[in-house]
């Protein structure tokens, strides 16, 4: 089942067709999720893709599947109530999944996720989109979650405040335009096996990783050697 690598070892898929086909389907059925909820007035969203997948560093842990990182983001909405927005996106999405002959989302703490999925021709290794619903306000960005008690009734949503993610664009931009992209690679492929090996990849998902690794290099090069200005 797809692209073999060492086990228990994080690997960069290298398979161009299998990524190209996989950034295409997930973004064709969120894409068909935004549509879906901004056909009326109760919430309007824009949707993009964030983490590994936005930066090209998609990575498969041996044959194991692999997920696909969107941000779902709130630009307004007549719902105050977080447990009614992640129900009503949820709804939407089921109705989108439906059409699309996929199973029903699942919701996680963070994310909302849709069932794993494999191409019928070519690479088989299976994958998920996670979409997680965020919103910007003058604090920042903020996440909802769903803080699960066992007993629905009881539940919380709340939004919080998401890993820091501040100046992160601006800090891609100097390492690619100084040619430490490189670098980028190789640190965050470290990382995620350091973590895979301590067996805490529960407390420092791939979203974490990424900002930590760009902030880590640009700290150390930018100081280091002269920039491109």
């Amino acid at each position: 089942m797809g692209e073999k690598g060492n086990k228990f070892m994080y690997h960069y898929i290298k398979d161009k067709e299998f990524l190209s086909k996989l950034h295409s389907t997930c973004a064709d059925i969120v894409n068909q999720l935004v549509v879906e909820i901004n056909k009326d007035s109760v919430i309007k969203v824009s949707a993009y893709l964030v983490g590994s997948g936005a930066k090209k560093l998609i990575t498969q842990n041996g044959d194991q599947e692999v997920d696909l990182d969107y941000n779902l983001e709130i630009k307004r909405t007549t719902l105050n109530n977080c447990r009614d927005i992640k129900n009503y996106i949820m709804d939407m999405f089921d109705v989108v999944l439906e059409r699309n002959g996929w199973g029903n989302c699942q919701d996680s703490t963070s994310v909302i996720s849709t069932e794993y999925r494999e191409f019928k021709q070519g690479n088989r290794t299976g994958f998920k989109v996670d979409i997680a619903i965020v919103k910007k306000d003058y604090t920042g960005w903020q996440r909802l979650i769903h803080d699960k008690t066992g007993f629905v009734a009881m539940d919380r949503y709340y939004w919080n405040q998401a890993p820091n993610s501040r100046d992160l664009e601006d800090r891609v931009k100097w390492i690619k335009n100084n040619n430490y992209w490189a670098d980028v690679r190789i640190v965050y492929l470290e990382k995620k096996n350091m973590h895979l090996s301590r067996q805490d990849e529960q407390n420092h998902p791939s979203v974490n990783v990424d900002i930590e690794t760009i902030d880590e290099l640009f700290m150390r090069l930018r100081y280091t050697f002269s920039p491109v200005l």
